[in-house]
């Protein structure tokens, strides 16, 4: 029996989310499940998943002292038909740690209501402290990071360069402003399958237009290998800077990262 159609978007978004929050386990013969575990506040979504799978399941809640909260209530989702699992399985949620492995689906889906999921499961949308629209996600998976700029990018033109932060070694994405009230009003469109308090993030971001007086970043211009032998063997940066038409300081600061901190800049005598 084949439950998922990923061109569904009820489908591709409850795929997405159990791809970022759920677990997957196996034991010897053939037994195992699939759980989701979320704050009680959340039980809403557990219950159309419920509704929408058509294997036996159960919904359960627990209180227990966490490392944030006293009394922390959640809800957990269990599903241990092995049909169900194999399904996913074979769509691309592994068994065990899966955080920097899973992909998106290899077979055609919604993209919009899958990046939806990742974003509730895993990101956030609304508003900074300094009332800027924003959407973000946090991910390990490089496969997930690429599928989330290039989405944004196709959507509004917002290029991001994907760098791990080095603390927890994670993509922390971020679209600010006309890109997040962009992506706002793309994935939390009317009537769709979300978290609540997702779509009155949503609400809140693409309402928020920029600050009066607030400027525009200008466009990123990459560096490419002639402009780099340019820098390396310019007679100074600021002949570099000239014949380039970029600022000095963007020229210091290639060659620091061509040449390093520890070598000390040697230029052609003139």
């Amino acid at each position: 029996m084949t439950f998922f159609d990923l061109e569904r978007p009820e489908h591709a978004y409850m795929f997405a989310f159990l791809q970022a929050d759920g677990h997957l386990t196996e034991q010897s013969r053939n037994r195992g499940r699939l759980s989701v575990e979320l704050s009680a506040r959340d039980a809403q979504i557990l219950e159309e998943f419920q509704r929408l799978c058509p294997f036996n399941s159960t919904i359960g809640h627990r209180t227990r002292t966490t490392n944030f909260k006293e009394d922390h209530t959640s809800v957990m989702w269990t599903v241990c038909a092995r049909e169900f699992r194999e399904e996913l399985q074979a769509l691309g949620l592994p068994v065990g740690r899966k955080s920097e492995i899973i992909t998106p689906p290899r077979v055609p889906f919604s993209e919009r209501d899958y990046l939806r999921g990742l974003i509730d499961a895993d990101g956030s949308v609304g508003r900074t402290s300094q009332d800027l629209p924003f959407v973000s996600l946090t991910t390990k998976s490089d496969a997930l990071a690429m599928f989330t700029v290039d989405y944004a990018e196709r959507l509004c033109g917002a290029r991001r360069r994907l760098t791990r932060n080095k603390r927890d070694d994670i993509y922390n994405i971020l679209f600010l402003i006309e890109a997040g009230v962009a992506l706002a009003a793309d994935l939390y469109y009317p009537g769709c399958l979300a978290l609540p308090r997702k779509v009155a993030g949503a609400d809140l971001a693409r309402t928020r237009a920029r600050p009066p007086g607030m400027g525009f970043a200008a466009p990123r211009r990459s560096w490419n290998p002639e402009e780099d032998e340019v820098v390396l063997t310019a007679a100074s940066m600021e002949r570099a800077s000239e014949q380039l038409g970029r600022t000095l300081k963007s020229c210091e600061a290639r060659h620091w990262r061509l040449v390093g901190p520890k070598r000390p800049r040697v230029f052609p005598q003139r």
